[in-house]
């Protein structure tokens, strides 16, 4: 899970801010979008500390700073960042990425690099083992807008990591995971969306169609080349006065050979809340969410969700594993009076009657 970590944490730094304990901070943003003018010199600096739970590496603080400027007036603004992370069972990260837009959105190049010692729980068939996942991961892509709406492009991501028990006295990690100890690991891949949404922050309606496909290629360690690919697709209604209802369908296949940490599951690429991201682990995926969005005002809002997913070596294979179930409910206090950008608490219950914390910012989905 160390290349969600980073990813999730240059993706923080690179789109910044969190809530009403830095208000100042995203007055500074607001202050932005009534002042931008074209160039990188024009920009405007950010720096927010950023609160997180979520059931796989625990609860902790991101401290993010970035840097918005807008390289063309038809072109919606750039951004470069950086991150650090800790939380509460001693995982940390640190990033730093940029995502560029140019002529008029049409070319958009995003990069990443970051460092990661985490902690999680490993789901094996001994038992659950807490392991440590370190390395560092680098990974660019380039897209290009064929329309307004819809874009394709190209990924390159880098991977060298080692794993080991979390602490002295555990027992060995277990086949078949063992073979994924001490790996680097190359991904080239694609990517497509097709979004109509009406806003990218807090949307009301239209719908994305994200694809994205990438062949891994083992450049040390026991790993074999492997393939993955995901589509997710995301649908946005409102059908009364600031009521939304948000639903997501996701399904992901990978091959065999596929490092535990880069397989489907639930919780992997879908943004299913419920379970820790390496608990459902498999070959094949497939989840439904739906989420109910009410604004109470200004600054609050209220949600509930349910989702609903299985897991496989197959997609014949998915019934049999049984269907695994989460539900809950969330507050939003919006923390800008211009951007629609929430900071978000969720609670959820699963059907294994296991209760999880997420704080986050911005819409799960």
């Amino acid at each position: 899970m160390l290349a969600a970590v980073i990813t999730s944490l240059a993706s923080v730094a690179a789109a910044q801010d969190a809530n009403g304990v830095i208000e100042k901070h995203v007055e500074a943003l607001d202050d932005y979008a009534e002042d931008e003018t074209v160039g990188f010199r024009q920009g405007s600096v950010v720096v927010a500390p950023i609160p997180f739970s979520n059931p796989t590496i625990g609860s902790g603080l991101v401290l993010g700073a970035g840097y918005l400027f807008q390289l063309d007036e038809g072109s919606d603004p750039s951004v470069i960042g950086a991150g650090g992370l800790r939380s509460d069972n001693g995982s940390t990260a640190a990033a730093g990425a940029f995502k560029l837009k140019l002529d008029n959105n049409r070319w958009i190049i995003e990069a990443l690099y970051g460092q990661a010692d985490v902690q999680y729980d490993l789901f094996t068939g001994i038992g659950v083992i807490p392991i440590r996942q370190d390395g560092i991961l680098g990974r660019l892509s380039l897209s290009y807008g064929v329309t307004p709406d819809f874009s394709f492009g190209a990924t390159f991501r880098y991977l060298d990591t080692t794993i080991t028990p979390a602490f002295a006295g555990l027992p060995p990690i277990p086949p078949p995971f063992d073979q994924f100890l001490n790996v680097e690991v190359a991904n080239v891949g694609v990517v497509s969306d097709w979004d109509t949404r009406d806003d990218t922050i807090y949307p009301t309606s239209g719908q994305v169609l994200h694809f994205e496909a990438f062949q891994g290629y083992g450049l040390s360690g026991l790993v074999r080349d492997y393939s993955k690919s995901y589509v997710n697709y995301t649908f946005y209604l409102s059908p009364w006065a600031e009521g939304v209802i948000a639903s997501r369908l996701s399904v992901c296949a990978a091959s065999s050979e596929t490092p535990f940490f880069d397989q489907c599951g639930i919780g992997t690429v879908d943004s299913f809340r419920g379970f820790s991201a390496t608990q459902l682990l498999d070959f094949r995926s497939a989840s439904l969410q739906v989420e109910l969005r009410q604004r109470l005002g200004e600054r609050i809002g209220l949600i509930a969700f349910a989702g609903a997913g299985q897991t496989g070596q197959s997609f014949s294979d998915l019934e049999a594993g049984g269907t695994h179930s989460a539900y809950g409910v969330g507050a939003r206090y919006r923390v800008s009076k211009k951007f629609p950008l929430d900071f978000s608490i969720d609670l959820s219950r699963n059907d294994q009657q296991e209760d999880n914390l997420y704080i986050y910012v911005g819409q799960r989905f």
